[in-house]
């Protein structure tokens, strides 16, 4: 595929809206912390990239810096397509401190989290805490827009505790010159229960002057194309999803295109988790530390992808990484295709 080139330092660069390609949805690696990082936008590159990048978020407080590490990540952006900068906080003028600074980077705009689900973060009231304080994200959305020339997005959910909340915050979107909106289909209680409110972001797209990205249990091709035809979205963030099978940003735009797409077998799962491991798991710490940071990806990968379960229970037992390995190798060595949405209703046991 064609990317786009890769934005200068500070410069304003295309809308959104103009990323979105004719013929299908724009597709947008979803950020999660500590997970959709540098590594993985390099392991991602090599098997199709999305056509925009969101940074895991920047906490922003009265004192805060941005952290190294996620600058690093736009600096040496693997992927050739835009990314933009996620910020999460609430406290308005470091808000707009951040947003001036990150500006300077060669990013494609700035992206406000309201949609972050963790009790840390909700329990300071920002992410998805903020979904509770409609006046205040207002406050902050205006400020922004004031302070940030290049593109200015957001992240949703449908609410806080119950979908019912959606409606205010939506009524405040609207009233600012936002370039896009992604909305995770779930309330923040809800977390990553199997539940969609696909209306609502249906609604989100009927109202909103900007593209609506939905976001929330797309899985594959397949599953692109239902969230579409049921939400009239513009474009389709994709996380878990994504690390699940790292082929599905190829596969859905083949899909579109009506190109035949190749199937990946097991045997190319397990070339993908050597990839994993060897990018992203750094290679000077100490063992416990590398097979702590794979448990944690394959937490993503591994639940669903051979029906008895051994492989997943062997995978938590694993006390080395060679243990683990030789785990995957017996059950991921084969030419059997493999299915991204096994996982469905599979209870997912944490491998950490």
């Amino acid at each position: 595929m064609t990317h786009g080139a890769p934005v200068a330092p500070g410069a304003i660069g295309p809308r959104i809206a103009a990323l979105v390609p004719l013929d299908r949805p724009l597709l947008v690696l979803a950020p999660m912390q500590e997970v959709t990082d540098l590594a993985f936008w390099k392991v991602i590159a090599d098997y199709g990239a999305p056509d925009l990048l969101v940074t895991e978020y920047f906490r922003v407080h009265a004192d805060s810096r941005p952290e190294r590490h996620i600058l690093r990540s736009i600096r040496e952006n693997p992927c050739g397509v835009p990314v933009l900068a996620q910020m999460i906080g609430r406290d308005v003028p470091a808000l707009v401190r951040t947003a001036a600074r990150l500006q300077r980077e060669a990013i494609a705009g700035i992206d406000l989290n309201l949609g972050c689900p963790a009790p840390q973060v909700c329990n300071k009231e920002a992410g998805g805490g903020l979904l509770r304080q409609p006046g205040q994200i207002d406050a902050i959305l205006r400020a922004l827009r004031d302070t940030v020339a290049m593109n200015l997005t957001a992240k949703t959910r449908v609410g806080f505790d119950e979908p019912g909340q959606f409606a205010p915050v939506l009524d405040v979107l609207c009233h600012h010159r936002l370039d896009a909106v992604a909305v995770h289909a779930r309330t923040v209680r809800e977390m990553y229960s199997a539940v969609a409110h696909y209306d609502l972001i249906a609604l989100a797209s009927g109202r909103l002057d900007c593209p609506v990205i939905a976001n929330g249990n797309v899985s594959s091709a397949r599953a692109a194309r239902a969230v579409v035809a049921a939400t009239g979205c513009r474009g389709l963030m994709i996380g878990r999803g994504a690390i699940r099978n790292p082929w599905i940003f190829r596969e859905i735009r083949d899909a579109w295109s009506g190109a035949t797409a190749g199937r990946p077998t097991l045997a190319d799962v397990r070339d993908y988790i050597g990839r994993l491991h060897r990018t992203a798991c750094d290679p000077g710490a100490p063992e416990s530390a590398r097979l702590g940071r794979l448990k944690k990806l394959l937490n993503f990968i591994l639940p669903g992808i051979e029906p008895s379960g051994e492989l997943v229970r062997r995978a938590r037992a694993a006390a080395s990484e060679r243990d683990l390995f030789l785990a995957c190798d017996e059950f991921l060595i084969s030419q059997s295709p493999f299915d991204a949405e096994a996982r469905r209703g599979t209870p997912c046991e944490a491998l950490v």
